[in-house]
């Protein structure tokens, strides 16, 4: 994406196509805005190394990254998509800890899980150290402070998410979508947005365009989170229930339309036995109100705010590329 984004180039005009129109599926576009980029999307994909002659050629400019050879410009920005998946990957690794003190017999012996949540901790640390040590590489102070404050944003984004209301068996946070925008922004957009504008810093773009590709990054993520949230409500096959998170989009949604009492009401009324959650209950009545319809109006609002960000580069492959991954994700059945 950072490698598209960098090659749609300066303002331009023309128009691009409206979201009404349909696209191609998430995992082809994807694959297009590859073949632009000229490798996969993972510096160390396997697939890649294995077969593609390009990375190798690929890795040995990456060395360039520090010295001041004419290669430097594309090899640094390259550097910093891999630096943005690190940090991604990091705090995906440090997600997977697990709290002991809530196992059950049945989910394995303690020490394999402490052992397993010690290797969590670990792993994560030693990718963010490598994310940062190849960020000071970079030599320049505004992108080392762009990718250092949305680590910031990471960290308060996930101690929000883990920050549970007082009140007692409460399943569900008590905020607005407002509010919940502010907390899926620091742990879910924050780092694509940033990083998309210091892509734009490293190929010294106006502040204008640097503000745009933080733009697209921000709404784009936003779409993505939400399309992500609506996808056990809106999937065409509803013989298997999936479960969702109660602070999702379409929940957040529901509860302000209905009331917070009610809501709570409705999902003590799923809670069966042994405080099993009825995942299919509480999914036909998040369906029957209008959450669902306003987290699907949202997604398309800000994918439309993503693509308004794009009309300010040129028309290109790239710029095209970077266009059909908003309507990927703002596609509904």
């Amino acid at each position: 994406m950072w490698g598209a984004l960098l090659r749609s180039g300066v303002r331009g005009t023309g128009g691009l196509r409206s979201m009404s129109s349909g696209g191609p599926p998430w995992s082809q576009v994807v694959s297009e805005a590859e073949k632009i980029v000229g490798y996969p999307t993972s510096f160390m994909s396997l697939r890649c190394l294995l077969s593609d002659e390009l990375s190798n050629i690929a890795m040995q400019v990456r060395k360039l990254v520090g010295t001041k050879h004419p290669l430097l410009d594309t090899a640094r920005q390259r550097s910093l998509a891999e630096i943005t998946e690190l940090i991604h990957t990091a705090f995906l690794v440090h997600r997977g800890i697990v709290n002991v003190g809530e196992l059950k017999s049945c989910d394995g012996p303690l020490k394999d899980m402490q052992f397993g949540n010690k290797m969590a901790v670990l792993s994560g640390d030693f990718l963010l150290a490598n994310a940062c040590t190849s960020l000071a590489q970079l030599q320049n102070t505004k992108v080392v402070e762009l990718i250092s404050s949305a680590i910031g944003d990471l960290v308060q984004g996930i101690y929000y998410e883990n920050s549970k209301s007082s009140e007692e068996n409460c399943l569900t946070d008590d905020i607005g979508i407002s509010r919940w925008k502010e907390q899926v922004f620091l742990s879910h957009s924050a780092l694509l947005a940033k990083s998309c504008q210091a892509a734009m810093e490293l190929a010294k773009h106006s502040t204008e365009i640097q503000d745009m590709a933080f733009q697209y990054g921000k709404h784009m993520s936003m779409s993505h989170k939400l399309h992500s949230d609506l996808q056990p409500f809106v999937k065409e096959s509803s013989s298997d229930t999936m479960a969702f998170s109660l602070n999702s989009a379409p929940a957040i949604l529901h509860q302000e339309f209905l009331g917070r009492e009610a809501w709570i009401k409705q999902i003590r009324e799923a809670q069966g036995k042994g405080n099993i959650m009825d995942y299919k209950q509480l999914q036909e009545a998040i369906k029957a109100g209008k959450g669902v319809t306003s987290a699907i109006d949202l997604c398309r609002c800000h994918g439309n705010r993503a693509l308004a960000a794009l009309e300010h580069f040129p028309p290109s492959e790239a710029r095209d590329a970077l266009a059909n991954i908003v309507c990927a994700v703002t596609r509904f059945p």
